[in-house]
């Protein structure tokens, strides 16, 4: 039970939430646009999506453990480290740290491959992207994760939205759908908008270690100006899915989940302070659980009611 409990904060299972989104946003869009649901394949692709996930995260800690980026954040009583502590705290040794890392990598690699055997070739585009962009977010020589040019925010919209429920849908029908990428957008762009509000918990010691984040390059007070514009292009992502037929009109709903993080903006907009930044980044994480449940429930109602 300890090395479970132990295995589940050093893989920062707290995120998980979103990938779980995404694989039912994927599935539950093939039953209602085609009338197919495999459960096995919904399995498969929930296990080696969620393994993905484990993996990126845990080798993102280990290659900024070994640059000294989570480490330097300790030591500022201005920034907060969010990394698990598994490698800054020796928890963990890093080869322990590594074996569990590759495993998940493994279990998704696994998972792939049956999958591709089951479903069909599109599965190898989306993997091999997947894998590249988990793979070099923070490790070298690539690193783009420390550009500093939107790339690691362009990453997350493709890696926890596009390309799961993409890869959710297909291997329930084998082939895709142009509605697939509004689809995709809300739930990616939300999870962009959390990681974007999570920078701004280390951002001084990013820019020491030489990690350029968009808010290291942009700085905190041009960043916090971007973040409310990345809600309101989450807010129309919404409507477009409406708008394309991606999700029926009662999805608009969920906008309702952003009121929260309005008046949040507002009251930060005259100080900003490390504990109002943590309460941006967790209000941010509540509402993509809230907006993606109700997606969801969205499109279930709409497979329940035939369609409409």
């Amino acid at each position: 039970m300890l090395r479970l409990r132990q295995f589940v904060q050093a893989s920062r299972m707290l995120f998980l939430p979103i990938m779980l989104i995404c694989i039912a946003l994927g599935t539950l869009a093939a039953y209602v646009w085609n009338g197919v649901f495999h459960p096995v394949a919904f399995v498969l692709a929930l296990v080696g999506s969620c393994a993905a996930h484990l993996f990126s995260t845990m080798f993102n800690d280990f290659w900024d453990y070994l640059s000294g980026a989570d480490k330097a954040a300790y030591e500022r009583e201005d920034t907060a480290s969010t990394d698990s502590g598994f490698l800054t705290q020796k928890i963990w040794s890093l080869p322990a740290f590594l074996i569990v890392t590759l495993l998940m990598g493994g279990i998704a690699c696994l998972c792939g491959l049956i999958l591709f055997l089951s479903s069909g070739w599109g599965v190898v585009p989306l993997c091999l992207v997947g894998g590249f962009l988990a793979f070099f977010y923070v490790a070298p020589p690539v690193r783009f994760g420390y550009w500093g040019q939107g790339t690691s925010e362009l990453a997350h919209v493709i890696c926890f939205g596009l390309l799961p429920v993409m890869g959710a849908y297909y291997v329930q029908v084998s082939h895709f759908d142009w509605r697939l990428l509004p689809l995709s957008l809300p739930i990616g762009l939300l999870t962009t908008l959390v990681f974007f509000n999570h920078h701004f918990l280390h951002w001084q010691t990013d820019r020491l270690a030489g990690k350029r984040t968009l808010v290291v390059s942009l700085g905190e007070r041009k960043s916090f100006r971007l973040s409310p514009i990345l809600l309101l292009l989450v807010c129309l992502s919404v409507v477009a899915c409406v708008l394309t037929g991606a999700l029926p009109a009662y999805a608009l709903i969920a906008l309702l989940t952003a009121w929260p993080l309005v008046r949040m903006y507002r009251k930060m907009r005259t100080e900003r302070t490390l504990q109002s930044h943590r309460s941006l980044m967790a209000m941010s994480m509540t509402m993509t659980i809230r907006c993606g449940a109700i997606l969801i429930a969205a499109m279930a109602v709409q497979g329940l009611a035939g369609g409409f």
